[in-house]
């Protein structure tokens, strides 16, 4: 019997009459989403309200000290526009913090006493910032268009063109490809925008603390009527520098989303010690030599400040080549076709998502991200590659074998110790001979065997529920409850990439 054509088999297509409008797509029946309130966008609304309100009252009430003001106004200017821009743009600006930290701890000058009090330090901070940022971006823009214009210089090989679309007009693909440039443009400056604003708004309210702290001490007299002189008064700035640090970690850890406060705030203190401790040195410095020298204190001693940040700058390359360095020899398996491509990034992923969920400081989960990608290393000694290189379906003292070559091949490599012990013990059971809980098993080892396990468990059929059921299954044996629970509320939400090793110090 003859088949009637493909064509006639398929029912008729509706189509809209022309000029007719487009059906809507059908309306939420939850409604609109509501804004969401993070600790992110309370700071930057604290400090945007104390900006305009400091900036309200000196146009009311105008200058006290113009030249005075102007001069810290530039110094954070200049320090907002070489501020150490990291990925993301979420880097620091050591200049203009210790400037606006120098000019909230300056009394006397020169010998004179100034006036300016705490609502003109925090104008001066924040217009010399918002100055500081549109300098950054002229100067980018313009490096932008300088390259666009060298582009255009080069001339480009002529391709014969094709009989039957030489003269198509082409205006479509100019604009789809104008506006996917667009898009792709905003969808990088947005993060960079958001991620200094956060970080601007963070130093002028620790600013604004710091002139609170000691602006009205100092106008009202106070300052001299109490025994703070020579090593007291220097005691003093050390103190109120100490506490505006302090409140700048505090802001830090609110602005961090995914309830991490406690262990961002411990990353943020312990940053104290580092890049910290050489902006509150330095704004005490600029505030002391003021008094004597005047204003050349601001240039004289700012400069090795900027030297410093040069230093950080340069370790920062360092450290992102470093983390470039091991995912690239975290590939050896998958070049060697001994895993799946892509397998150990994805394994780095969940494992850091992990970490955060279980509140693991940058530090840790920069190691965490290391070791997650090396974790597979030890397959290079099989002499026959695993199937679908799945090592949790092989049995538990062949995973151990695995790990431990894989510890003694990364102990080689000059990577930090702990990411050799936590590869070493990622394919350990939760539980010892005795059935008790291991606890000598680090928490990083627990969660890169959940992580390793749940990729190989997916494959290639992206099952995940089953994978996840295996998993509570072998919960409280095999792998730790409490990784598997954080696995599963992570599924539920859905987890971003993680990119610790390459974006953070480690």
């Amino acid at each position: 019997m003859n088949r009637p054509p493909a064509d006639s088999a398929r029912p008729p297509v509706s189509r809209p009459p022309t000029g007719s409008p487009r059906p809507l797509p059908p309306r939420s029946l939850t409604g609109p989403a509501r804004p969401v309130v993070t600790g992110a966008s309370l700071v930057r609304a604290a400090a945007l309200l104390l900006l305009a309100g400091a900036v309200a009252k000196l146009v009311a009430r105008g200058l006290a000290e113009p030249q005075v003001a102007y001069s810290f106004a530039a110094l954070v200017t200049v320090g907002e526009a070489v501020r150490a821009g990291g990925p993301g743009e979420h880097g620091q600006a050591p200049l203009g913090a210790a400037a606006g930290l120098a000019y909230a701890l300056l009394g006397p000058l020169h010998g004179l006493p100034t006036g300016h009090g705490v609502l003109q330090v925090v104008a001066v901070t924040g217009v010399g910032a918002l100055a500081g940022a549109l300098l950054r971006a002229a100067g980018r823009a313009a490096r932008h268009r300088g390259r666009g214009e060298r582009r255009a210089t080069v001339p480009k090989p002529r391709t014969p063109a094709r009989p039957h679309t030489a003269s198509r007009p082409q205006a479509g693909g100019r604009h789809r490809h104008r506006r996917a440039a667009v898009s792709g443009a905003l969808r990088c400056r947005v993060p960079a925008a958001v991620g200094w604003a956060d970080g601007a708004a963070r130093r002028l309210l620790a600013v604004g603390f710091a002139a609170t702290l000691f602006q009205p001490l100092y106008l009202s007299g106070a300052l001299d009527r109490w025994p703070l002189a020579g090593p007291a008064y220097g005691a003093f700035l050390v103190l109120v520098a100490a506490l505006a640090g302090l409140a700048d970690a505090v802001l830090a850890a609110l602005q961090q989303p995914g309830g991490r406060f406690g262990a961002v705030l411990e990353d943020q203190v312990r940053a104290l010690c580092g890049i910290g401790s050489a902006i509150a040195a330095t704004g005490m410095l600029v505030s002391l030599a003021a008094g004597e020298v005047g204003l050349w204190a601001l240039p004289v001693f700012c400069l090795p400040l900027l030297l410093a940040q040069a230093s950080f700058r340069r370790a920062a390359a360092v450290r992102a080549t470093y983390g470039q360095t091991i995912a690239t020899l975290a590939r050896a398996t998958e070049v060697a076709g001994y895993t799946a491509p892509g397998h150990a990034r994805r394994v780095a992923d969940t494992a850091c998502a992990l970490g955060r969920e279980l509140g693991l400081g940058s530090r840790q989960l920069a190691l965490l991200e290391y070791a997650a990608l090396m974790h597979d290393i030890g397959q290079l000694s099989l002499v026959e590659p695993v199937r679908g290189g799945a090592t949790a379906a092989l049995p538990e003292p062949d995973q151990q074998r695995i790990a431990r070559l894989g510890s003694e091949v990364i102990r080689c490599t000059g990577v930090p110790t702990p990411v050799a012990e936590q590869v070493a013990r990622s394919a350990d059971p939760l539980t010892g001979p005795d059935g008790r809980t291991d606890h000598s098993l680090p928490l990083a080892a627990r969660i890169i065997r959940v992580a390793n396990a749940h990729e190989d468990l997916v494959g290639p059929a992206a099952d995940d529920a089953a994978a996840l059921a295996e998993l509570r299954e072998g919960a409280g044996r095999t792998y730790d409850p409490v990784v598997v629970a954080a696995l599963e509320r992570l599924r539920a939400a859905g987890a971003g990439r993680c990119t610790v090793a390459r974006t953070e110090s480690g």
